[in-house]
């Protein structure tokens, strides 16, 4: 199993919409994909660091690059509609459990 862990930071105010968006629009399609066996939207109760982390865990590799592309590892998956909630663009990271 690859952990994949989304994150992006959030223009001041809009966390609450921003959210409400990813909840409903985002979230429950990355469900539905081969090979994921969950997902979990996090968003940061800290109004100084507005910021959302999106969990995804995948059954391999090859789900998760049928998901994010052959660039998986480095390239994060978002769209138009997200950028103008956020300050940057969102950033990957990947993990396997252990134990």
């Amino acid at each position: 199993m690859i952990v994949r862990v989304w994150e992006a930071p959030v223009v001041p105010g809009l966390m609450g919409e921003f959210c409400a968006m990813m909840a409903a629009d985002v979230v429950p399609p990355i469900r539905q994909v081969d090979g994921c066996l969950g997902a979990e939207l996090l968003c940061s109760t800290d109004p100084q660091e507005p910021r959302v982390l999106l969990v995804s865990r995948w059954r391999d590799e090859a789900a998760l690059r049928g998901y994010a592309g052959p660039m998986w590892r480095v390239r994060p998956v978002w769209a138009e509609q997200e950028l103008r909630y956020l300050l940057r663009a969102p950033r990957v990271a990947h993990f396997t459990p252990q134990g």
